[in-house]
């Protein structure tokens, strides 16, 4: 029996790690998911265990070389940003990979931004708010300032998902997704590392194309691998490589993160103060993004809910109300809110809110789901800009499976086509996609099947 001919793609989150074989239509035909715990460094904080998660992509990797029903015929990478890998001059890693919600000592930065302009023009021109190890060229000046030792043994700095690629290729290499997500490395006026990074002597790979391969002997055959993809460019690189009519995608869970590839207007001071930062994507252009911290707030209310009206967890799953519900609860611009009057409060709930007004969970729920379907249109109105060429709206994640507020969504955006696109692996079809026209000639659009339009009642 003939093999399946496939591209590997290794998908790294912070704690979940999955394998994705893709097939010459970029479906996904075998899928493996891992969960690998934090270790600690050396300050006792907690990292990524890149120990083990190197052990299991090795692992795996060798048994799907040597797999009867596989032939891999490429292989990318797709990992979470704001990660580096220092390594020394003989390419091997000389320090853990620091996670990114490691606090930073002010000292690191006394003075720095005064030199170029002051902090808000510096987050202007890098399209990053100022938010710690967040900054993953933070990072370095943490390391140079802080552990001088180490600094001077680094060489090559890689971001994770170069660093992954560079264990199987060898190569040096860097890309624009992975630079141009809050960084502060690249100027996005100058569309070119910022020249802080000369300033203090920080010599960083010139960015390739993100669709560059290099082709690797494995297993006796040749392999296209790819130089990796940060995820939140990767989600977003099936709306822009099938060629989609101007979009923007709004991708929810923990955090609900919307994109604009068609507004490349500069970011202002103002929008950086809202939580507005830019992405580069897979063509290089910059892409307006908000932000809002939409799973963990609705998560915190519907705990609160659950408890006043003792209904059972997860019950908010089972809020079916009719249309005519529906179409009531239609938000509007104003401000007529019940949860969130004066905004989303510290700690994201407000307990002055009377809910005994509520004749049920159900209907408290839909008065939730209003308020909160209200904070993310304000969130994606940030990104629209007043010549708004965008007709489609894409929604992916976890509340793709929320009716209730895909509808209202819907609703606030009459005069766009609004879209569920049930695609759980969209980082991982994304790497897949960036190097498949490498290995194949042609190949189907795998979004077609999994876009459900949104009815408004």
């Amino acid at each position: 029996m003939d093999k399946t001919e496939v591209i590997l793609v290794f998908d790294i989150g912070k704690t979940n790690k999955k394998l994705l074989l893709f097939n010459s239509e970029l479906l996904v035909v075998h899928r493996e998911d891992v969960v690998i715990e934090e270790s600690m460094d050396e300050d006792g904080y907690p990292c990524e265990d890149s120990g083990r998660m190197e052990q299991w992509i090795d692992l795996t990797l060798n048994k799907f070389l040597d797999h009867p029903d596989f032939e891999i015929k490429g292989l990318n990478f797709s990992a979470y940003g704001a990660t580096l890998a220092f390594l020394d001059g003989g390419g091997n890693r000389i320090t853990p990979l620091y996670n990114y919600l490691k606090p930073i000592p002010g000292k690191v930065l006394e003075g720095f931004f005064e030199k170029f302009g002051g902090e808000a023009e510096f987050c202007r021109k890098t399209a990053s708010p100022l938010l710690g190890m967040l900054n993953s060229g933070l990072q370095v000046l943490w390391l140079k300032r802080n552990k001088p030792e180490a600094y001077g043994m680094t060489r090559h700095i890689l971001h994770l998902p170069q660093y992954l690629s560079y264990r199987v290729t060898g190569r040096i290499t860097s890309e624009h997704t992975s630079l141009g997500c809050h960084t502060m490395m690249w100027d996005f006026d100058r569309m070119t590392y910022h020249p802080w990074l000369g300033e203090e002597g920080i010599i960083l790979p010139e960015p390739g194309e993100v669709s560059e391969t290099f082709m690797v002997e494995m297993a006796n055959r040749p392999v296209r691998v790819g130089k990796g993809i940060h995820d939140s460019s990767a989600s977003l690189a099936p709306f822009i490589l099938s060629g989609r009519e101007p979009f923007v995608l709004v991708s929810t869970g923990t955090w609900c993160i919307s994109m604009n590839p068609f507004n490349h207007d500069p970011l202002t001071e103002a929008e950086l103060k809202r939580d507005c930062l830019c992405f580069l994507s897979v063509k290089q252009r910059a892409v307006k993004s908000s932000r809002f911290f939409l799973g963990r707030i609705h998560d915190l209310n519907v705990e609160w809910l659950e408890s006043f009206f003792n209904v059972k967890m997860g019950s908010y799953r089972s809020v079916e109300p009719g249309a005519e519900k529906i179409h009531g609860a239609m938000i509007s611009r104003g401000d007529d809110r019940l949860f969130f009057r004066d905004g989303i409060p510290e700690g994201y709930l407000d307990r002055s809110v009377d809910l005994d007004r509520f004749v049920s969970f159900g209907d408290a729920y839909l008065h939730l789901m209003k308020d909160l379907t209200a904070e993310v249109v304000s969130s994606i109105d940030l990104i629209l800009p007043e010549d708004d060429i965008t007709r489609e709206l894409y929604i992916t994640g976890g509340f793709t499976r929320n009716p209730i507020f895909t509808s209202l969504l819907a609703s606030a955006y009459p005069g766009k086509k609004v879209y569920t696109a049930e695609m759980d692996d969209g980082a991982s079809l994304g790497a897949a996609m960036v190097i498949a026209d490498q290995i194949w000639d042609r190949w189907a659009d795998p979004l077609e099947s999994g876009l459900r339009k949104v009815s408004v009642p």
